[in-house]
């Protein structure tokens, strides 16, 4: 390191030589963190029944902390609530390890729920 001269001829502390590695700043945007949080609401919803829609996910991100909201559809009769729970974990799981962000909530909403027809039942004339 180098000692800098002032204009007045004092000597300041050295200047510290960064790493090229360790310079800048790594900005992740919302929509990659709402594709990685969609993503892990399917890892966790399980099998969706036919005709339901993929999970999807809408972020903000604020100084490293993510509030993510999710929307899903799901099967019914299920627990919906256990479903819901288990979605909220793999979502903040994921996001954490993937993107190394804080994710303090994690608002599920489910859009609509599918009737699981019993064979041989459904409408009729």
């Amino acid at each position: 390191m180098t000692p800098v001269s002032t204009a007045a001829g004092e000597l300041d502390r050295p200047l510290a030589v960064v790493p090229p590695g360790e310079r800048g700043a790594t900005r992740i945007a919302d929509r990659v963190v709402a594709k990685i949080a969609s993503q892990a609401a399917r890892e966790a919803a399980g099998t969706l029944p036919p005709g339901a829609g993929r999970p999807s996910a809408s972020v903000v991100v604020h100084h490293e902390v993510a509030h993510v909201r999710v929307h899903i559809e799901l099967d019914y009769p299920c627990d919906i609530g256990a479903r819901c729970r288990t979605v909220r974990h793999h979502v903040v799981e994921r996001v954490g390890a993937l993107v190394g962000m804080h994710v303090p909530e994690v608002v599920v909403q489910v859009e609509r729920l599918h009737l699981a027809a019993a064979p041989g039942e459904g409408r009729t004339r």
